[in-house]
């Protein structure tokens, strides 16, 4: 699978001035706008009071998932989603990333939960967002403080809150 940002002529892109959200679809699991995903990504950063940002989204399926988080994280199998950290010190304040999220994890999971896969992708998307934004999940107070942003950024892009989760699942 070749890096997030490949083939930049065909991702259609969700502008306000300062950001610059692009969407890549190389995935036929789950049917989802890629316009749509773009704007949720603005309104979420927006939110989040992110002024200038460059960001790209690839939604993949389990397969391209698994293919990236082995290669770059060495961590074999599928997971929701990857956040790739591109910013640079010779340029402060911009915020600039990939995000890779699974369509197919999205639709099992959102399954389980009883909420659309649709949702459950701009979910996925959200949490890449705060991660690049600098928070993090990894002890149960950062945690908590990163889930109730979630809800906010949802919230701020028209969502519904995403269902609670079980233990170890974003």
């Amino acid at each position: 699978m070749p890096p997030p940002r490949s083939n930049a002529a065909t991702r259609p892109r969700a502008s306000t001035p300062g950001l610059t959200i692009d969407v890549v679809d190389r995935q036929r699991v789950l049917r989802v706008g890629s316009r749509w995903l773009g704007t949720i990504a603005r309104r979420a950063l927006e939110r989040q009071g992110i002024e200038v940002a460059e960001i790209c989204v690839l939604m993949v399926d389990d397969r391209g998932i698994a293919e990236l988080h082995e290669r770059w994280l060495g961590i074999p199998g599928p997971t929701d989603v990857i956040t790739f950290d591109l910013s640079d010190a010779t340029r402060p304040g911009v915020l600039h990333g990939d995000i890779a999220v699974s369509a197919e994890t999205a639709r099992s999971v959102a399954r389980e939960l009883g909420w659309q896969p649709r949702h459950e992708l701009a979910y996925y998307v959200v949490h890449g967002i705060l991660h690049l934004a600098g928070y993090d999940d990894h002890d149960p107070a950062d945690r908590r403080a990163m889930r109730a942003r979630e809800r906010v950024l949802m919230h701020a892009a028209g969502l519904p809150a995403p269902p609670a989760r079980r233990r170890g699942r974003r």
